[in-house]
């Protein structure tokens, strides 16, 4: 058998594997809520976003605004951006995180975050 004849069986092989494992385990993933966050944007929201969830004085005013609902933080803690040049700041025994978003009416948000050992709290939201 020539090398180029070995080489189609063995890449028609990986093929069927890579398709088995992508299906059967990516289904089970799914059923099992099971998130893969190797990124750090990633794994800063899901931190905060398993943590008990504060809001503070500041952020309670801003959200009994009508342009504002606490479902745009929930969105923006799912699929917004971290500014990691303005993050990562010591505050006391938590760190700050800056969290650019948009609401459902799509107007960009900031959310200010203060990540503590246990818990998360929402510091400020800014209209961009």
């Amino acid at each position: 058998m020539k090398f180029y004849q070995r080489l189609a069986f063995f890449l028609f092989g990986l093929l069927i594997g890579v398709i088995f494992l992508v299906y059967f385990l990516g289904a089970k993933a799914e059923s099992r809520g099971v998130s893969f966050c190797y990124l750090p944007n990633c794994r800063v929201l899901k931190d905060i976003r398993t943590k008990p969830f504060h809001y503070s004085e500041k952020a309670s005013l801003v959200l009994a605004e009508t342009w504002i609902d606490t479902i745009d933080i929930k969105n923006t803690l799912t699929h917004g951006e971290v500014d990691f040049s303005q993050s990562n700041v010591k505050v006391g025994n938590a760190k700050r995180y800056r969290i650019e978003g948009k609401t459902i009416k799509q107007e960009p948000i900031v959310l200010s975050i203060l990540n503590y050992p246990d818990k998360a709290e929402l510091e400020s939201i800014e209209k961009r």
